[in-house]
């Protein structure tokens, strides 16, 4: 196996929950060492996330807990207790970079805002990752995933007609920002590779959303048109362009539907030929996209009777051979259990964990031909490394390790 690129780099990892962890993830997928620093009573709440094994929690068993801390170790460290405190320090030493998501003025709290860490180490690349980043009137404000979501303007364009702006329910913004971190602190490895200078990184969620609003921004600006607006978004059915077809229709099988896009006439012919020319679409109210428009509700029903003959990959193939726009509308369980994309990508791997036996993980992106990063290890049973590190890397003997553990220290 080929030296990965990160090889030889060592990650403080200080993170928690989702954004901080994302970013380690891709770090420790490229091959660095990343050493996260946890504390038994007061453990990273995703780890008592729903269990994957087992009917309760355990610190072990969360699955999501475990998708995004593979391939990372674990230490036990109370960093509030003097001799806690003096260790994290010892590990920065050691270490190429420091990541941390909490909330702007957490770090100076404890003594390790940037100006400190450099104190350590001279040449120490720090990420944070905030909801407002580390400047300005707002900074000191808490957020998370959804409600730096709905503060960079992005759940507004999501929701159903005729209801209000729903959002997407799930931490969206939380990787945003921990996939623009990792691109960060790769870039300032790089930097650091060229000058010997290390930086500070401030990543700030509602920043990472806002340069996702650009067409809604670009409807306003060219068209004068709101998002602020009933009906919209506007539903299956295209309403720029007017054509039709364009909706999504069942398919045979449990909530299993089938999008069609007909753009043109030549489209629409293409369309009755998959179908086997019913004697229906030959009629004079179905010839013209115009003429479809007006018949458009009998139109649908007409094309969800001949879907619903066929499962969605059937009808999906059969169309797209005809050269018909047409997807399957796919559920999470599509990706996981048949998608021949995915396997000809290489993408889903089983890693054995300590306590929940094999555990199936998504591949590493993106793919690099030359060192492409992989999927080594599970998430670390909580505490599972703190030996080796306090023995390898900091060069504590097993006696001193007993000591510091006998005192409370590592817990």
């Amino acid at each position: 196996m080929p030296e990965l690129p990160l090889s030889g780099i060592r990650v403080c990892d200080l993170t928690w929950i989702i954004a901080g962890p994302t970013a380690t993830r891709v770090l420790a997928d490229f091959g660095a060492e990343v050493i996260r620093v946890e504390h038994g009573q007061a453990a990273d709440a995703v780890r008592f996330g729903r269990p994957i094994v087992g009917d309760r929690p355990t610190m072990n068993n969360s699955g999501f807990w475990n998708y995004i801390n593979r391939n990372k170790k674990s230490i036990l460290l109370n960093a509030r207790h003097p001799m806690g405190g003096d260790l994290l320090r010892k590990l920065i030493a050691a270490s190429d970079v420091v990541v941390e998501n909490f909330s702007s003025g957490i770090m100076a709290s404890w003594g390790l805002d940037y100006p400190q860490l450099r104190e350590i180490r001279p040449d120490i690349i720090y990420c944070s990752v905030s909801g407002f980043g580390h400047s300005g009137r707002d900074k000191a404000f808490t957020t998370w995933g959804p409600t730096a979501q709905a503060l960079c303007g992005l759940t507004f364009t999501s929701g159903l007609p005729g209801y209000p702006p729903a959002g997407w329910g799930y931490s969206y913004m939380d990787h945003t920002a921990g996939y623009s971190a990792a691109v960060a602190i790769m870039a300032a490895i790089h930097h650091r590779n060229r000058t010997g200078e290390g930086q500070h990184i401030d990543i700030s969620q509602i920043e990472a959303g806002i340069v996702l609003n650009g067409p809604a921004v670009l409807d306003f600006t060219v068209n004068g048109r709101s998002w602020r607006r009933a009906g919209m978004p506007p539903g299956n059915r295209a309403w720029e362009p007017r054509v039709a077809p364009h909706n999504t229709y069942p398919c045979a099988g449990e909530d299993s539907w089938l999008a069609i896009a007909v753009m043109n006439d030549a489209e629409w012919r293409a369309l009755v030929m998959a179908m086997d020319e019913p004697p229906w679409a030959a009629e004079a109210r179905f010839a013209t996209n115009e003429a479809r428009l007006a018949n458009e509700d009998e139109l649908d029903e007409r094309i969800a009777a001949w879907t619903s003959e066929f499962t969605g990959y059937e009808a999906m193939e059969l169309l797209q051979a005809a050269g018909v726009r047409a997807g399957v509308c796919q559920r999470a369980s599509d990706k996981f259990e048949r998608d021949p994309q995915l396997d000809a990508r290489d993408w889903w791997h089983e890693v054995e964990h300590g306590e929940l036996g094999p555990i199936t993980y998504d591949g590493v992106l993106p793919k690099l031909s030359a060192t492409p990063g992989s999927v080594r290890a599970a998430g670390p049973l909580i505490g599972q490394d703190t030996f080796s590190v306090l023995h390898d890397v900091l060069g504590m003997t097993p006696e001193e390790i007993a000591a510091t553990e006998a005192m409370g220290v590592l817990m």
